[in-house]
């Protein structure tokens, strides 16, 4: 009797012994990066933001009013200011999204308390109250640093509309609508990097066809004036996940184009009706939601080809203008505001997406993802006057040192595949560049939930010296951080074991680390 008691014991303790035996037998990946044989440069503006009229995005995220309780500077909000000037933020996409194919910009000027008061139809049906404008917008800019991508009204307003906007923002004469601004507050022109004739028209920015918008997009453009000096990139409303037709009529436009959108979201289940949720989802969920995020490349790899073919000469740019993260609604919330919990697995499907937008950065000239504070893959949560900083502002917190840097390409081996029934994505990704400061960094996300990652690197063409750098993990899939514990996702120091012109380190499981590879002296 106490044989048989003790035999399954026997058996756990063999089935471990087995497990563990053949798990530390696994060959480590083995990873090349070929430092001689550099590459494009990695843009900063792959690091934009996305700001809309939304929920709590604009409006008590960062926004809250001079009057405000929370400390605030001019009325915005200085925790949420002083968290996003960390991120280095290149540029700023506003005042939408679909809101902005309803926005009407004048509007949101002049005295705050003559503005009207208008609802706002696509998202809660709510009221908006203009007090968020385009001066607001702007000084917000300037307190961050950040260049301004506007995004145009196309869908409800007309070519004379969008045309006079941009003069009141960039015109330097004495015309009526410069005379306008200064009246509101501003002498000197601003500064306009970028703008986006509509959103998404082909759904909530009118429904259109793709030669139908065309056709608009070539009127409105020739209408968008401004200074020599101070005239924006144009970047017209392009397509979606796998369609390649909107790149492809747009991208024929001879000229008077500078860039065409393409948006992307991941899904965990990819159903629009029952996305999945944000916390307390299945091992299954993790692997099926960053297997959506890898389709990204296949469907990059064919717009661009497109871009190739019609535009040899590489005058127009990709914008991935919306990416992110979408679950359902939480429970108990206005459904239109897109609040959602942000965890570690959020930050790993940011870092696999910066390591394929890097791969790409010939083409792609900017990203936003969606969206800053408060809606759906946010850097910033707030309630109240209490703010936390979420798993994916980590991200691209780490990812700062990747702006403007050199692409440096690199081969991976023995990479092992996750499963989970007929799904499987690769175990990791990894990205490398060299930045302005001549070190080396590599982009190393560990996608497998349960099991760290050894690795061996050679780095050819270069001694190192030193290879530190920090680590994000969560201790659980859907790890996070609340108003009540903010630093339960946080980075944490790690080194790599160097050796003349190579290193090995190991990867936390479900973990996104940067690393700095400082060069040394060859022998």
């Amino acid at each position: 009797m106490k044989v048989n008691m003790l035999r399954p014991q026997l058996v756990v303790s063999t089935l471990t012994l087995f497990l563990s035996v053949a798990v530390s037998a696994a060959p480590p990946v083995e990873i090349t990066v070929n430092t001689d044989e550099p590459g494009e440069l990695i843009s900063r503006h792959i690091y934009g933001q996305f700001a809309e009229h939304l929920g709590r995005g604009i409006y008590q995220g960062i926004w809250v009013g001079k009057n405000s309780s929370i400390p605030n500077k001019n009325g915005f909000r200085l925790d949420v200011v002083n968290a996003l000037k960390k991120l280095q933020i290149p540029n700023i996409r506003w005042p939408g999204g679909c809101f902005a194919d309803e926005y009407h910009w004048r509007d949101g000027i002049g005295p705050p308390e003559q503005r009207p008061v208008k609802v706002n139809n696509h998202w809660g049906g709510v009221a908006e109250t203009n007090a968020f404008g385009t001066h607001e917008f702007f000084e917000l800019l300037e307190m961050l640093g950040a260049d301004a991508y506007i995004a145009g009204n196309l869908g409800s307003g007309s070519p004379r509309e969008m045309a006079e906007w941009l003069e009141y923002m960039t015109s330097d004469s004495n015309s009526t609508l410069a005379e306008l601004r200064r009246k509101n507050g501003r002498r000197e022109p601003w500064k306009v990097a970028y703008w986006g004739v509509g959103n998404e028209s082909w759904g909530c920015g009118g429904n259109m066809r793709p030669e139908y918008y065309a056709d608009l997009y070539r009127q409105y453009a020739t209408f968008l004036k401004a200074p020599d000096a101070n005239r924006p990139l144009k970047v017209a409303s392009g397509g979606y996940n796998e369609l390649t037709d909107w790149t492809d009529i747009l991208s024929r436009i001879p000229s008077n184009i500078d860039g065409i959108s393409f948006h992307y979201y991941t899904l965990p289940s990819g159903n629009w009706d029952k996305k999945g949720s944000a916390v307390g989802f299945s091992r299954h969920e993790w692997i099926s939601h960053l297997a959506n995020t890898l389709k990204i490349d296949g469907y990059l790899k064919k717009n661009i080809s497109i871009l190739e073919k019609n535009d040899p000469d590489g005058k127009i740019g990709l914008y991935v203008d919306e990416w992110g993260s979408w679950y359902d609604s939480e429970p108990g919330r206005n459904p239109g505001f897109l609040y959602q919990q942000n965890t570690i697995r959020d930050a790993v499907m940011a870092g696999v997406n910066f390591n394929i937008f890097h791969s790409w950065s010939e083409r792609i000239h900017m990203t936003n993802i969606a969206q800053m504070v408060n809606v759906l893959q946010a850097m910033i949560l707030t309630k109240d006057e209490k703010m936390v900083l979420t798993p994916t502002y980590h991200v691209f917190e780490l990812h700062t040192v990747f702006h403007d840097s050199t692409y440096i390409p690199v081969t991976v081996q023995n990479v092992p595949r996750v499963r989970s029934g007929e799904v499987s994505i690769p175990a990791l990704s990894v990205s490398a560049a060299k930045a302005k400061d001549d070190n080396l960094y590599l982009s190393l996300v560990n996608l497998d939930p349960e099991n760290p990652s050894e690795i061996n690197a050679t780095i050819d063409g270069m001694a190192i010296s030193t290879a530190t750098g920090r680590s994000l993990e969560g201790e659980s899939m859907d790890s996070h951080n609340t108003f009540d514990s903010p630093s339960s996702v946080s980075p944490s120091a790690i080194a790599a074991t160097t050796n003349e012109n190579s290193f090995r380190i190991t990867l936390p499981a479900r973990s996104v680390t940067v690393l700095q590879i400082t060069p040394g002296s060859d022998p």
